[in-house]
């Protein structure tokens, strides 16, 4: 039994394919910066955001990434969290 069609790829799709190709390129550039010399700790959100916009998996990892940083942050200036 085959699947109906809905005709050819819409706005919608080729959208979402967009984001992830270039959001997971960033993404995939930013942990290779974690090894190689470069700021990956700058590269992974942007990754992260860009993917953000089509993902609800990304957006709830760059909320944990953005509260380890603040809770970072804040023991670095000795401030209780």
């Amino acid at each position: 039994m085959r699947l109906p069609r809905r005709g050819p790829l819409n706005y919608r799709w080729a959208r979402r394919i967009a984001v992830a190709v270039v959001g997971g390129t960033v993404l995939a550039i930013g942990v290779a910066l974690t090894v190689l010399p470069g700021p990956a700790f700058v590269v992974i959100p942007i990754g992260l955001a860009i993917l953000g916009a089509e993902f609800a998996w990304a957006r709830r990892w760059l909320r944990k990434v953005k509260q380890r940083s603040a809770d970072l942050l804040d023991l670095i200036k000795g401030r209780p969290s």
